[in-house]
């Protein structure tokens, strides 16, 4: 293909599967209710004052109470009474509080009233990426089992992290493992104060809860506003040693920085903040192994060009990067960036890239670089591999399609989920061979 203008309408490498995921209020979590007036060093304060109020009803009324609260919300979540008990502990260890002589109704309403019941997905579903699973057992005849993220926008428009595990067919088709009625929040396990802004945090789901019913909230200050655009990746260290390691957006509502996600088994995670200059810019995706001796990063240094980054430490980027790509087509004349972590093909390095263009309409592109200098690029599509079309330009953020990554299915297919107007997520289905035909 020449450097021609693109035809209004280009024909899509992409075959659009049927499956689509939608935002959904019904789907809530019972949280701790993290409340701004939560000091306890002023005998007035609040916190102390409502713990007060409730240790002062006489017991037939403690009971009267916690059973309305369990007619209201005991079938609506998953170990409810756990939960007000767990949340219990945490409170009168931070007032000091002897529990010993307290019934278990009076503790776990006031368990309850630091709970609120938050519906994580309610505004928006999209963004998200896929990887193979961890653990293959039972798959046979090409079949891989999958782990689907999602960024999920809630009430406040605080972004959080969720998952559906499913498996894919050599074929390309999949299905996905239904999720339950209930939702359940990680917990978190580390030691570190929980004042330190670069102290790694480690959460955990609960051992009775599956991974598609789990949703990572935002746990530190820098992260209160959002956990944005996971881009996964399976990390191979060699000698069969594979670590799962996604970057991430954390926003404070005032500043971003990237982050770091590690797990092996997607029960417990590390959150690793990302030190050096690149860590303050949104949009970093790791390459799934060393190229050379360094780790390699893609990101968007400058907010419009891609850049090629490079370091001796997965948790450290200091450097300024290569500049990779300009935009250079009408409709990534805005800005270009990735949509994931560069995938390993015979060819190079397959990149998912995206463009903005007229009226901040999104595209989806693709490029390729070359195998053992990824700085250099072989080529890239001259016209959009997706755009948004029809119905699935309105949305929360219209016109918009974006991947945060996709997954080789065999030898000549890419799986590729992909965000439509900030309200779904699509996925598609395409051949290697016709994505290197639309390069240039």
């Amino acid at each position: 293909m020449s450097d021609m203008a693109c035809p209004v309408h280009p024909v899509s490498p992409l075959r659009i599967l049927d499956l689509r995921l939608h935002a959904d209020p019904s789907r809530t979590v019972l949280r701790p209710f993290h409340l701004g007036w939560q000091a306890t060093s002023a005998p007035e304060g609040r916190v102390l004052t409502l713990v007060r109020d409730i240790m002062a009803l006489p017991e037939d009324e403690i009971e009267t109470e916690y059973q309305a609260v369990l007619h209201d919300f005991g079938d609506r979540h998953w170990q409810t009474e756990h939960i007000f008990e767990a949340r219990y502990l945490e409170v009168a260890e931070s007032l000091h509080l002897d529990g010993s002589t307290l019934s278990d109704a009076r503790r776990r309403l006031i368990g309850a009233y630091f709970c609120h019941e938050y519906t994580y997905a309610a505004a928006a579903l999209m963004n998200p990426s896929i990887v193979p699973a961890p653990s293959q057992v039972g798959m046979d005849d090409g079949a891989v089992r999958f782990v689907l993220s999602l960024r999920a926008v809630g009430e406040g428009h605080i972004s959080s992290i969720a998952f559906r595990d499913g498996i894919v067919e050599p074929d390309g088709s999949f299905t996905l493992w239904p999720e339950s009625a209930f939702a359940t929040s990680v917990q978190r396990t580390d030691s570190n104060p929980r004042n330190d802004p670069d102290a790694i945090v480690t959460v955990q789901c609960h051992p009775e809860s599956s991974l598609s019913n789990t949703v990572i909230f935002p746990i530190t200050e820098q992260q209160a506003n959002g956990l944005e655009d996971l881009r996964l990746t399976r990390f191979d260290h060699g000698d069969g040693d594979f670590e799962w390691l996604g970057t991430y957006t954390a926003y404070s509502g005032r500043s971003i920085r990237s982050e770091l996600m590690r797990t092996r088994d997607f029960r417990s995670f590390d959150l690793t903040p990302i030190k050096g200059k690149a860590g303050r810019n949104k949009g970093m995706a790791l390459f799934p192994r060393k190229v050379g001796d360094q780790y390699c990063m893609l990101g968007r240094q400058d907010g419009k060009n891609l850049y090629l980054l490079r370091s001796d430490r997965l948790d450290t980027w200091d450097d300024d990067g290569v500049l990779l790509m300009e935009p250079k087509f009408p409709w990534e004349f805005i800005q270009i960036g990735n949509c994931g972590s560069p995938l390993l093909i015979p060819e190079g390095w397959l990149v998912i890239t995206h463009g903005v263009g007229p009226v901040r309409k999104y595209a989806l592109g693709c490029a390729l670089l070359d195998r053992d200098d990824p700085s250099r690029v072989l080529g890239r599509s001259a016209c959009p591999i997706l755009t948004a079309e029809n119905a699935d330009r309105a949305g929360y953020v219209p016109n918009v399609v974006y991947s945060c990554g996709g997954m080789l299915v065999g030898d000549d297919q890419l799986l590729l989920p992909y965000g439509i107007s900030d309200i779904a997520v699509g996925f598609g289905l395409a051949r290697l061979k016709d994505l290197l035909a639309t390069l240039v």
